[in-house]
């Protein structure tokens, strides 16, 4: 256990409405939600009906939340929904969905109904940051009291689908700055000591404690090691904490834990973690490994569900 000094806050003592101030004050836009995500959207029309579902009113800043339908939606068909940007920061989860978008919507026509989400927290996204302006994390606010306004506007976007997923995949990162940055800042928040946990280096998914589906899983590891490096399990058989339970997986109650995984109620469910701070590994083949993860996971669901 290491007590980690951060700049706001009292060390043991949880945040309150001032020091929630203190971190919003130091945010600053790093990047554009418009040009990055909107205007990809707006070009995806052949295959898509692009469907506005809420917005985000952060004064000064204003965010239109946008989901992707396939064009041939079949209210007889299941749906695949793939989820990105849950986590702003996690580059390669939005530009991996969009991608997924661009180059192989055509490709499911017919056999199932296409749901993408490619951005959940675009302030979040902007400022390259976890949480949202509130200080809080949207991956622990899909429950019944989630206080992410980006998590109570996906969870009302999904509530007519409940029952009809058959494959969920939210596309996340596990970063360097988890370990420098946003898990010190975690336990500052909560008046917690910071405890390190280190970074894998590679690929690797997050099933459903719950529900894990071990051949599913292994199907999308098969598909990424092509494309990317799984990581592998440290000296004690963990990563981040966690059993590694086959290679390149770990599991973690998903509900209970309010992550966006668990909302969709899908048989095969999971959470992908790519590494993108490996030097063996660049931008692009993130993102094709958050593309190769999607289509493993879709192409499974069809041939099992």
């Amino acid at each position: 256990m290491i007590e980690r000094f951060h700049p706001i806050g009292v060390p043991g003592q949880p945040w309150g409405e001032a020091e929630r101030s203190a971190w919003r004050a130091q945010q600053r836009r790093q990047r554009s939600y418009a040009e990055d995500v909107l205007d990809p959207l707006a070009r995806l029309h052949a295959h898509w009906d692009v469907q506005a579902y809420g917005e985000l009113d952060y004064a000064p800043d204003f965010y239109p939340l946008v989901a992707l339908h396939g064009c041939d939606w079949d209210h007889a068909r299941p749906v695949a929904l793939v989820t990105g940007g849950v986590h702003g920061y996690e580059t390669s989860g939005v530009h991996g969905a969009l991608k997924f978008a661009a180059d192989c919507g055509s490709a499911y026509e017919g056999r199932i109904n296409l749901l993408v989400v490619p951005c959940v927290s675009p302030w979040a996204y902007e400022h390259v940051q976890r949480w949202n302006p509130a200080a809080v994390d949207p991956n622990r606010s899909f429950g019944e009291h989630g206080a992410a306004l980006e998590s109570i506007a996906l969870m009302r976007l999904l509530a007519p689908l409940q029952g009809r997923v058959l494959v969920h995949v939210d596309l996340h990162e596990t970063t360097d700055s988890d370990e420098s940055e946003f898990r010190p800042a975690l336990a500052a928040r909560d008046g917690k000591p910071f405890e390190p946990n280190g970074i894998p280096d590679g690929f690797y998914l997050v099933g459903d404690s719950e529900n894990p589906q071990p051949q599913f899983q292994q199907a999308i590891i098969a598909a990424v090691e092509r494309i990317t490096h799984i990581a592998p399990a440290d000296a004690q058989g963990m990563m981040i904490g966690s059993p590694v339970v086959a290679p390149g997986v770990i599991n973690y109650p998903v509900k209970s834990l309010g992550l966006c995984a668990g909302i969709s109620g899908a048989k095969y469910v999971t959470t992908t973690e790519v590494y993108p701070d490996s030097p063996k590994a660049t931008a692009a083949q993130c993102n094709d490994a958050q593309v190769a993860a999607v289509r493993a996971a879709i192409d499974y669901a069809l041939a099992h569900g």
